[in-house]
C-alpha cells in the first residue's frame, strides 16, 4: 500500500481525503509542513499532497528546500489550490502537478495515481528503502567532482546476511534493508541536514556521502545503532547464542555470527578523483579490507596515491 502524507489545516478537506483514501492508501495527515518534515525524512513517503495558499512564503520554501535536498527531490509533490488561487509560477514552486478543489471529487484518485506511478517511471529509486539508486549515486558523485566539491564517501556493505536471509525467510530479511536504510537516512540527516545524499546500491550495499570531518563520527554512530538494533531480528534463541546456523555459499552448514556492517571510506581531500568510478572502486575496497576485522566497523583510506 502506498503511503501518501497530506498537509492541510481544513478539517472538512481532511475529512475527505480520508474517507476517500484509507482503503487504497496509506494517508498520513499533518497541519503544516514543518510538523510533516519528520516523517518525510524518516519514512520517505510516495506523494506528498499539499493544501497551500501560493502566497504562503514559508511554506512554499520548505516545500522547495524538498525538492533542492538530494535524498527527497525524487519525492513528488501535488498543490491543492482553491479555485480562485491564481496559478504561481512553477519556477518559483516545485511542484509536479496542482489539483482544483472542485475537482476533487472527480478528478483526485487519477491525479494521485498518475503522479505516483509517473514518479516512478522517472525518478530510479529503490522499491524497498525508496532511496536513489545507481544512476543518481553516479550522478551526485560525479557533480560533486566536477564542481570541485569536497566531500567523503562511505560504501556500507552488511556481514552474514545472506546466511540470515537463508534462514529466516526473504521478508525478514527485506525488513533488515530497509531498517539499515532508516538508520543511514535518519543519522546522516540528522549530522548534515543540507547536501548530504544517501543511496541504495541493491542487495545489502549502501552509499552515503557528507563532510570530510564528519564522516567518521557518522559512521560510527550508524555502528552504533546498528549493531544495537539488528540482533532484535533474531529469534530470541539464537540472540543469545550470538549465532546462527545456516548454509553457506558452497552449500555446506556452518555457524554465523550475527549480522554486522563493514563500510569502507575515502574523500577528495586525501587525493583527487575525476570520474565516479575512481572514488566508488576506492570505497570499495576500504569497505573489503574493514570486512577482514571481526565485527561491525569502518575503514580510512589514508592513501595519497
Amino acid at each position: 500500500m502506498k503511503t501518501i502524507v497530506f498537509v492541510s489545516q481544513d478539517i472538512v478537506l481532511i475529512n475527505f481525503l480520508d474517507k476517500v483514501l484509507k482503503d487504497i492508501y496509506k494517508t498520513i495527515l499533518f497541519s503544516n509542513i514543518q510538523s510533516a518534515l519528520d516523517f518525510i525524512y524518516n519514512s520517505l513517503p510516495d506523494l506528498l499532497v499539499l493544501d497551500v495558499n501560493p502566497n504562503d512564503s514559508f511554506t512554499i520554501a520548505i516545500v522547495n528546500n524538498l525538492k533542492e535536498d538530494p535524498i527527497s527531490n525524487q519525492l513528488p509533490v501535488i498543490t491543492i489550490l482553491s479555485d480562485d488561487a491564481v496559478i504561481p509560477g512553477w519556477e518559483s514552486l516545485f511542484v509536479e502537478d496542482y489539483i482544483r478543489r472542485t475537482d476533487l471529487e472527480n478528478e483526485l484518485l487519477t491525479r494521485l495515481a498518475l503522479c505516483i506511478t509517473r514518479s516512478e517511471r522517472v525518478v530510479e529509486i529503490n522499491p524497498l528503502t525508496r532511496l536513489p539508486g545507481n544512476i543518481s549515486i553516479n550522478r551526485q558523485i560525479q557533480g560533486r567532482l566536477d564542481r570541485n566539491v569536497s566531500f567523503a564517501l562511505a560504501y556500507g556493505d552488511l556481514d552474514y546476511f545472506k546466511p540470515f536471509n537463508d534462514k529466516y525467510g526473504f521478508s525478514r530479511g527485506d525488513e533488515v534493508i530497509k531498517i539499515t536504510g532508516r538508520l543511514i537516512l535518519n543519522i546522516v540527516k540528522n549530522s548534515q541536514p543540507r547536501n548530504s545524499f544517501v543511496g541504495h546500491i541493491g542487495g545489502d550495499d549502501f552509499i552515503y556521502l557528507v563532510e570530510t570531518d564528519t564522516m567518521e563520527d557518522v559512521s560510527q554512530e550508524l555502528i552504533d545503532a546498528f549493531d544495537r538494533i539488528i540482533p532484535t531480528f533474531y529469534d530470541l534463541s539464537d540472540r543469545e547464542k550470538g549465532s546462527i546456523t545456516s548454509i553457506d555459499r558452497q552449500g555446506i552448514e556452518r555457524t554465523f555470527d550475527i549480522m554486522t556492517i563493514s563500510i569502507g571510506i575515502t574523500n577528495t581531500k586525501t587525493r583527487s578523483f575525476s570520474h565516479y568510478g575512481e572514488i566508488t572502486e576506492r570505497a570499495s575496497e576500504m569497505k573489503k579490507f574493514a570486512k577482514q576485522f571481526k565485527g561491525s566497523c569502518f575503514k580510512t583510506d589514508k592513501r595519497k596515491n
